[in-house]
């Protein structure tokens, strides 16, 4: 379907879209509560993929187009935010309930990998969930969770400490 949007095929870029972006708005919405900036994002990010799809090469987080299109997208997030912070906007902050991604963690690994996800602080899971199944850099995921870079790296330390411990 990329190859063909690289091409130029509108309707593939369709199908894509209508494909993706329902999948691609909840999993916004888990990270930033603002339709607004959600919606601006779902759009540069989807603007992105038209213009760059020649670009693809299935290097992206899980080698799919839509680890690459989820890529493309929490960049994008991450941009917004950083304007909003540049602005002075408060930034709008996702719920306190589970995001999919956990949810769908839990059930994907075996049952000592996902006992293992779920006795990690809420802080560590998410600041794992960010830098392992998202590909954020730390800078990147400093601006998401909205905490200093030595925060990041001193929870993801910890995460990756206590998921050693627990799978031992």
């Amino acid at each position: 379907m990329v190859r063909a949007i690289a091409r130029g095929d509108r309707g593939a870029f369709e199908d894509l879209y209508r494909c993706t972006s329902p999948w691609l708005a909840v999993r916004l919405r888990r990270r930033c509560s603002d339709d607004e900036i959600v919606a601006e994002v779902m759009q540069e990010t989807y603007l992105a993929v038209w213009r760059a799809a020649g670009s693809f090469a299935g290097a992206a987080v899980d080698g799919s187009a839509v680890g690459w299109l989820w890529t493309i997208a929490a960049r994008r997030l991450v941009d917004a935010f950083r304007r909003r912070a540049r602005s002075q906007q408060p930034l709008p902050r996702a719920g306190t309930w589970p995001a999919a991604e956990e949810e769908v963690l839990s059930g994907t690994f075996d049952d000592e990998v996902g006992g293992a996800l779920r006795t990690l602080a809420p802080e560590l899971r998410a600041v794992l969930q960010a830098m392992v199944l998202d590909g954020l850099s730390v800078r990147e995921t400093s601006v998401l969770l909205g905490v200093p870079e030595g925060t990041v790296k001193t929870r993801a330390r910890r995460a990756r400490i206590a998921m050693r411990e627990a799978l031992s």
